[in-house]
């Protein structure tokens, strides 16, 4: 089949296994399970000794997603993103139409600047959701707003996710320019990512909360008479430690976008960029262990509770199934598995492809952990054998494999459904974000064929 050697056949099972039970249970950790995989195989097809199978393990990954995490661990455990959120909401006064418009681009660029999809929506998810009570909107519609917005910009280069993209994107790139595909500043390309991610959940989800309801809950409100006070309360002021931490993040920020600019490059010298970076690019890890460094010194944040709040689970999942990816390559499983691909493809309905069997996995197993990891390094092999453009194989796979996150079954549904209000029927919530969630394969694969594939973004 496919002219596949054993030991790409055993490779490819290998991987099944792995993503099948992922699907099956969540709470085993596929990361470890799939490290067991990648010896076993390694070894027994591939030739590869257990200890040249573990130097796959993507170090440089594992630092940024570490510093970065710990950073907004700090930031989230000295209670700075909670009164931020507070006053962010309050903005809206007595306006009650512009809560659902305050709270998607609170969640938007709170995600942005760092904490990632998973920690925005632990973050924001209850309030939110104590929020849509006392305005008089439904569970299901804020969910629909705060998944769309956390999905959306949770490919901002700063972000866990988006830095797992990049990571595999920045690996991939010699290949592709080889193959005709130079990539450019892979800095800008980042944000390119980011930005057609924002479009998709943009149309998907939001579209979504807007048609079911949401435009007229908002027509609703002009008359609203509810009192600020009574919808978020007003936060204590913010203290030293954050303030500081506040700075901090503001640094992170503007050292990770302003060396790309053409307008401010020039402003860091060859030395400042080694210290933060490559010589040429900023490292947001380096950046963020730097900066945790100063706050803990200062005496702004808590260690212990820091590390207790990283998405360790996530981290070993996105490891461990680099090392099964790496051996699967190794033993020809990649290749076959691109073949396979490409044999129902064009270089147009790749990407609508692609959108559909990423949605359908990541609606029972990890987008970022188990998805991601496991179809990004098939770019390469199937723009060879298939043509089209990367970039937009790279975004059919992101967007598609996050567009069905507002499933029960997934993280992000599973905590709006915990955090709903009492009187919300959940059952009946339930039932609706599992057909939202699953009709979002679908709606992200015709997505991706019309934004990545016909429309070329």
């Amino acid at each position: 089949m496919f002219g596949m050697s054993l030991a790409a056949i055993a490779s490819l099972l290998a991987v099944i296994i792995v993503v099948g039970i992922s699907m099956i249970n969540e709470d085993l950790n596929v990361g470890i399970l799939a490290i067991g995989f990648a010896i076993a195989v390694g070894s027994f097809f591939a030739n590869l000794s257990s200890v040249q199978v573990m130097q796959a393990w993507p170090l440089d990954l594992f630092m940024i997603l570490t510093g970065v995490t710990f950073l907004f661990g700090i930031a989230t455990t000295n209670g700075t993103m909670e009164k931020l959120t507070g006053n962010a909401i309050r903005l809206a006064k007595g306006n009650t139409a512009l809560i659902p418009l305050i709270i998607f681009m609170l969640i938007t660029i709170i995600t942005t600047i760092g904490p990632g999809n998973i920690a925005t929506v632990a973050l924001m998810a209850p309030v939110a959701m104590a929020i849509a009570s006392r305005i008089g909107m439904s569970a299901f519609l804020m969910t629909l707003l705060v998944v769309g917005a956390a999905e959306g910009a949770a490919f901002s280069p700063i972000a866990p996710t988006g830095i797992i993209s990049n990571s595999f994107v920045s690996k991939m790139a010699p290949q592709l320019a080889a193959l005709g595909q130079p990539l450019g500043d892979l800095n800008l390309l980042a944000w390119k990512i980011h930005l057609n991610s924002e479009v998709a959940q943009l149309v998907g989800n939001v579209g979504g909360f807007l048609a079911l309801g949401g435009w007229t809950w908002i027509r609703q409100q002009r008359d609203s008479s509810l009192s600020i006070d009574d919808i978020a309360p007003k936060p204590e002021p913010f203290d030293k430690k954050q303030w500081l931490t506040l700075a901090s993040i503001a640094v992170l920020v503007l050292l990770v976008i302003l060396p790309s600019l053409t307008i401010t490059k020039g402003l860091f010298s060859p030395t400042f960029m080694n210290f933060i970076g490559t010589g040429k690019a900023t490292n947001v890890g380096s950046v963020a262990f730097l900066l945790s460094g100063i706050l803990l010194i200062a005496g702004a944040g808590d260690s212990k509770a820091a590390v207790k709040s990283m998405p360790w689970s996530v981290i070993i999942m996105v490891g461990g199934m680099g090392i099964l990816i790496d051996v699967m390559d190794k033993a020809g499983g990649l290749n076959a598995l691109v073949s396979m691909i490409a044999a129902v493809s064009d270089p147009v309905s790749i990407n609508g492809v692609l959108g559909l069997v990423t949605g359908i996995i990541s609606a029972y197993s990890s987008s970022s952990g188990v998805v991601m990891p496991m179809f990004l390094p098939l770019v390469p092999g199937l723009v060879e054998q298939v043509g089209g453009n990367a970039i937009s194989m790279i975004s059919s796979i992101n967007v598609g494999s996050h567009m069905v996150d507002t499933s029960p079954l997934s993280l992000f549904g599973a905590i709006c459904i915990a955090c709903a209000d009492e009187k919300e029927d959940k059952n009946k919530l339930f039932r609706h974000l599992l057909i939202w969630g699953f009709s979002m394969a679908v709606v992200g694969a015709i997505l991706c064929y019309i934004f990545f594939g016909l429309l070329g973004l």
